[in-house]
Formats: C-alpha cells, sequence, structure tokens
C-alpha cells in the first residue's frame, strides 16, 4: 500500500529538498555480515584504548560529573577550544581560542555558515564532484550550487576565476566557495599548495568568503602536511583569518560517535555562529566535550593518528592492488590520503543501475550521481577503503568485478 503523506501540502519548500543521501541510505549494510561495504566513511576504531578511558571517565564523572550532565556554553567549552588549536597548529592554522566555536560535528559548522549566509537562490560554489553531506545542507537551504572543476591538482584556479566572472556578468549572488581542499571525499585528490594561494586571492578579489572543509588534512599515508587555506589568509593582529572559515571534526582522527566539531571564524561571523547554535540546540554537549578533553589530555593523540595513517595506508594498497588486478579497465585517482577512491568505470555501465545487482553479490558502494548538484556522475563510484579490513578489500573488489565483466563490452 502506498504512503500518503497528510502533510505534504503544508510543509516549507525548503522541506521538499530533504532526501535521504546515498550514503546514509547504505549504513545499514555495515553492519550485514553477508555483505562487505566499500560504502560508508567509517573510520576504523579497533585500536582505540577504551578500557583506559573508562578508567578515566570515571575521575572525570567523580570529580566532575555535575559539570558534565549540565548545560554549558553555546560557543563551547573553553578548555577544549584551546586544545583544538593544538591539532590545528599542526597544519599552520592558528586562532584566538575566542574565534572557535564548537559544534556537533564539521557538519553543523557546514549549516551555520549556509543558515547565516544563504538567502534562497544564492550562488555557491562547491567542487564537483563534491561531499554529499555539503550538498544537502545547500540544497535546504535553496541555494544555487555552481560547478567548480577540478583535475588532478584540485580546484582549478583559471576556471574559477572565468566561472565568477560569468556570474558577476548575469548579476548572481556568489556568497562563498566551498573547498574540500585535502584528500577530497569523494575525487581523493589534493589541492597543490600554489593553487591553494590562487584560489584564495580569486575569491579575495571577488570578496566571496571560502569555506574550507577538513577533516582528512591529518590523515596523508606518509605523514605530509598541507598548508591549510586558512594559514595562508591568517592575520596575527585580528587573530584569525579574514576571508576564511575553516571546519574540522574529530570524527576521523579520533571517532565519529562523539559529533564534536569545530569552525574558525572571524568574530562577526563568530557572534552568528553562536547565535545559531543557541537557536538550533542551546548549547554542544558538556558530556561529549569533557570526555574528549580527558582522552586529549591523558592519551597520546598525535600517536593514535599515526597509527591511523598506517592503518589506511595498508587499506588503500590492498584496494589499488584488487581494483589493478579485477577491474583493469577502470579509471581512478590515486589518494595519498583520506578514505577514498573515485573509481570510473567503462561509459556505457551507470553505477546506480548496477547497485541492487553489486548487494545481492554481497558488496556495496557509492554510486556517484549522489554527489553531483546537476545530476551527473552515472559513470562514477566512491570506494571507501577506512572501514573494511585489506581481506574484505580485496574480496569486495573481486564481487564487484562479478558484476561489471558482465556488463563490459
Amino acid at each position: 500500500m502506498t504512503f500518503l503523506d497528510p502533510w505534504r501540502y503544508k510543509y516549507a519548500d525548503r522541506a521538499n529538498a530533504l532526501v535521504a543521501s546515498e550514503i546514509r541510505a547504505l549504513f545499514a549494510t555495515a553492519s550485514n555480515p553477508d555483505i562487505i561495504s566499500l560504502a560508508g566513511g567509517m573510520p576504523h576504531l579497533a585500536g582505540m584504548p577504551f578500557a583506559q578511558m573508562a578508567d578515566v571517565l570515571r575521575d572525570v564523572m567523580i570529580e566532575n560529573g555535575e559539570e558534565m550532565w549540565q548545560y554549558g556554553s553555546a560557543q563551547g567549552n573553553p578548555e577544549l577550544r584551546k586544545l583544538i588549536l593544538q591539532i590545528t597548529e599542526i597544519e599552520g592554522t592558528t586562532a584566538d581560542p575566542d574565534n572557535v566555536v564548537i559544534t556537533s560535528g564539521s557538519q553543523q559548522a557546514l549549516d551555520y555558515i549556509t543558515r547565516i549566509f544563504i538567502n534562497p537562490g544564492d550562488v555557491i560554489i562547491a567542487e564537483a564532484p563534491n561531499y554529499v553531506g555539503a550538498l544537502g545542507v545547500f540544497r535546504s537551504y535553496q541555494a544555487d550550487v555552481q560547478n567548480a572543476q577540478m583535475d588532478e591538482n584540485g580546484l582549478i584556479p583559471e576556471k574559477l576565476e572565468v566561472q565568477l566572472k560569468k556570474l558577476d556578468q548575469i548579476g548572481k549572488r556568489v556568497k562563498f566557495l566551498y573547498t574540500v581542499p585535502n584528500f577530497h571525499n569523494p575525487a581523493g585528490v589534493t589541492m597543490s599548495v600554489e593553487r591553494r594561494k590562487q584560489v584564495l586571492d580569486i575569491c579575495k578579489k571577488y570578496e566571496i568568503l571560502l569555506v574550507e572543509d577538513n577533516p582528512y588534512g591529518l590523515l596523508s599515508f606518509d605523514g605530509t602536511i598541507h598548508p591549510s587555506i586558512y594559514s595562508l589568509d591568517y592575520d596575527a593582529s585580528l587573530g584569525y583569518a579574514p576571508n576564511v572559515v575553516y571546519m574540522g571534526s574529530f570524527s576521523k582522527i579520533i571517532a565519529p560517535g562523539f559529533r564534536v566539531g569545530w569552525m574558525i571564524v572571524p568574530d562577526g561571523i563568530k557572534e552568528k555562529a553562536v547565535l545559531s547554535s543557541e537557536s538550533a540546540i542551546l548549547c554542544p554537549s558538556n558530556a561529549s566535550q569533557m570526555t574528549l578533553i580527558a582522552y586529549l589530555k591523558n592519551f597520546d593523540w598525535k600517536e593514535q593518528i599515526r597509527e591511523f595513517r598506517s592503518v589506511y595506508k595498508e587499506r588503500h594498497a590492498a584496494m589499488v592492488d584488487a581494483i589493478n588486478e579485477y577491474l583493469p579497465y577502470c579509471t581512478y585517482n590515486d589518494p595519498t590520503g583520506g578514505f577514498y577512491i573515485w573509481l570510473k568505470v567503462p561509459d556505457d555501465i551507470n553505477t546506480k543501475s548496477i547497485q541492487e545487482e553489486c548487494l545481492n553479490a554481497g558488496v556495496s558502494f557509492v554510486p556517484g550521481r549522489g554527489f553531483y548538484a546537476t545530476g551527473e556522475g552515472d559513470e562514477y563510484m566512491r570506494l571507501s577503503f577506512c572501514f573494511p579490513t585489506p581481506e574484505h578489500i580485496r574480496e569486495g573488489i573481486k564481487r564487484l568485478a562479478s558484476v561489471i565483466d558482465k556488463k563490459v563490452k
């Protein structure tokens, strides 16, 4: 029987843009033992010090339990904001702690920035393909998302400037550029250092805010750290970068279950972000923040990140080897960090149309269409190597090939 929602005619226009993402629809497959999930970007957590952390948390609860279970500041815990800057300083991102705003993951930071800047019809420039979570936020605020072109070195500055000139000529209001410069989700590419400065200069020239989303920056396979775009714009006299909003998260470098991220913002945007937090959630979770403070102060989080790099390097190698063996007619990026490989299948194959058949064969992936605002990408799929073991990765690619082989002409 078809369900008819009796409230469907009462919804606001923006509600009609709320649809399930390609990734969220596949999360259930991660817990199905019969399906190898190459879909979700879930980090490897098996090596986390859970038993030791339980002892630390016991002490925190005894000493500060009342504070931990109470409301907190809408901007976030001041001690955690200082500790976050110890993490971001590794890539040159520094600020006054008062310019750090704690959020429920960087996803909420993205929601706040979009809420603050976007009226229906305003333009957001975003790389194509793009993070599906960002596209969901942009869609919910009825933004006009314009694709920015990338190549193996990330966003292309020359084409960005041509695009901005054209939009300016037709009177389109461009509010901000959204970029994932390190180990891009889903494309896996990293923006070159030279291009970072060029892109920043173009945004300043056209008076466009640059929103830098950097959940993967510390997860290069060889330990290489790329300077953030924020660091190239930082003004010590101000204590922040005036033209860049930097977003980060504990989800990839520690654990996603805390749902704690952050944004580093100029003064004016900070005030609006704190007000957005108050109106949306009153305040971020004190329990999650104080748990993270205990972790960062009692454990070697830098060593934990080094271990993650080693794990992901091994799993990336397993996926590349398996693709070369079982899918030699496909092409792909070869990322130097992060979680993802962006695979291109032969042009006559639609990855969305083979998704169910692949699930029946025991493997899941994310079809490329979901990573574009304009509906293209049917010849691509995103493969995640972060969660499955190397053995499962190899078997998953083999199962994928068992379906695709039959479609290749």
